[in-house]
């Protein structure tokens, strides 16, 4: 029988078992890390998701809003817009939605704090250049009808309920009640006056079209007094003499 050498045969048990350095380094399957994504309860999402489209359509502008660029601001996965409002036209619906209600209510309130008629009678006019100025993609998707289903009933009844707000407002103007279901001419043409009006007015200062006539005006003169005088200063000027 040959002779063991114990300390070889003692060292061999002990020694731990060889590992392959690859192997060792190599992750396990289905352990590959997963970006952690927010969780909310299935009506809080759609809101977040309205929320994070008006952040990336303020910060980004219309061309940068898509469905994936919402998942992305929202935390989320890509799929979950699409789940909720269908395609990028029903997010950009929705949230024409959400900027009518916020517009509708600035305008409601927007006389709150008015002391005369005169007063009264401006308050809306700025409210409505007010927000356009704070919210200026909310305030332009709003008015892309190209790019909007007003199919969709959440919309619809925002953009009526801006109308009839406007009606109204000429309404108590004229002293008369104005029904938007049926107008007369003279209301529609007294409505669309003062809508194209503050609506121009709005475009041409977002698109910094007025610096030019700013900037010919007594020093300190602001686009809120441009607008002011507009509203209130008559069309014509001396009449034309004989």
């Amino acid at each position: 029988m040959a002779k063991i050498d114990t300390k070889s045969e003692t060292a061999r048990r002990t020694r731990p078992p060889r590992t392959s350095s690859t192997a060792a380094s190599r992750p396990k399957r289905g352990a590959a890390s997963v970006k952690s994504e927010t969780p909310y309860h299935h009506g809080a999402l759609r809101e977040a998701l309205l929320e994070a489209a008006e952040r990336v359509l303020e910060r980004d502008g219309l061309a940068g809003l898509t469905l994936r660029a919402v998942a992305r601001e929202a935390g989320v996965s890509h799929a979950a817009p699409t789940h909720h409002f269908g395609d990028l036209t029903g997010l950009l619906s929705e949230l024409a939605a959400v900027g009518f209600r916020q517009f509708n209510a600035a305008m409601a309130s927007s006389c709150d704090a008015a002391t005369t008629p005169l007063e009264a009678a401006l308050a809306r006019p700025k409210a409505y250049v007010a927000y356009a100025q704070a919210h200026p993609g909310m305030y332009g998707i709003m008015f892309r009808t190209e790019r909007l289903d007003y199919s969709r009933p959440s919309l619809h009844e925002a953009a009526e309920a801006s109308f009839a707000g406007l009606a109204n407002a000429i309404g108590m103007m004229r002293q008369e009640r104005i029904s938007g279901d049926a107008l007369t001419l003279n209301q529609g043409a007294a409505i669309a006056r003062a809508w194209s009006m503050v609506h121009g007015f709005t475009t041409l200062l977002l698109d910094g079209r007025l610096e030019d006539i700013l900037g010919r005006l007594p020093e300190g003169t602001t686009a809120e007094r441009l607008l002011e005088a507009m509203l209130t200063v008559p069309m014509a000027g001396k009449p034309p003499g004989p």
